[in-house]
């Protein structure tokens, strides 16, 4: 496993932003849960932080992510904001949705929400899918194949499971070959910096043929 990602400080002007997001998030929360409770006076590392230090994980020649099941936006409107990547979401829920095209206007994120299941939505290639608590492993690279190319790479958050949920993947070896992986495929774990339990699951050459 490797080394977890640093933190860099934020440029004043993603600083603003996300500022504007936990206003909205906190607003909105009254009438949608669109995150635990218990994580509210911790919101900013629970959170931002830990959509954040998908950044460096990211290769320098993407230009189009695609987030599944976004949720309250996170990681992938935290990641639009903070990369200027053409971000899509993707979120069924009608009002998170709307909650995320709100955020969107007002801090002018690169944002696109679909709001449909997974399923629905075009197949199309994004150089980067990411999802943050959506689905064991096995069924996010189902989903995330909708939308790979032969140089896609996936970023996954995952908690405790992770083992678990690597091991019914068949994904448990660095190079691996089988009927849903490409033979260059390649897995790398990197630990949490804001979960001690965490880590983020990065796959590359997961496209089926």
């Amino acid at each position: 496993m490797t080394a977890a990602p640093e933190a860099a400080p934020l440029p004043p002007d993603l600083a603003e932003k996300l500022d504007r997001y936990e206003a909205l998030l906190r607003k909105w929360q009254g009438a949608i849960n669109l995150v635990a409770p218990s994580t509210l006076a911790d919101l900013r590392r629970r959170h931002f932080e830990d959509s954040l230090q998908l950044v460096p994980l990211i290769p320098a020649a993407a230009r189009v992510l695609v987030d599944l099941g976004s949720g309250a936006g996170f990681p992938g409107l935290v990641l639009a904001l903070a990369t200027g990547l053409e971000t899509h979401l993707v979120e069924s829920d009608q009002r998170k949705a709307e909650f995320l095209r709100v955020v969107s206007r007002e801090t002018s994120a690169p944002v696109t929400v679909h709001a449909k299941r997974i399923e629905q939505v075009a197949p199309f290639v994004a150089d980067v899918v990411t999802a943050r608590a959506l689905a064991p492993l096995p069924v996010l690279l189902g989903h995330a194949a909708r939308f790979a190319g032969p140089h896609t790479v996936a970023i996954f958050p995952k908690g405790r499971t992770a083992e678990a949920e690597l091991a019914a993947a068949d994904l448990t070896g660095v190079h691996l070959t089988g009927p849903a992986a490409s033979p260059k495929m390649t897995v790398d774990l990197h630990p949490s910096r804001t979960d001690p339990e965490a880590v983020l699951i990065r796959i590359e050459g997961f496209a089926r043929g």
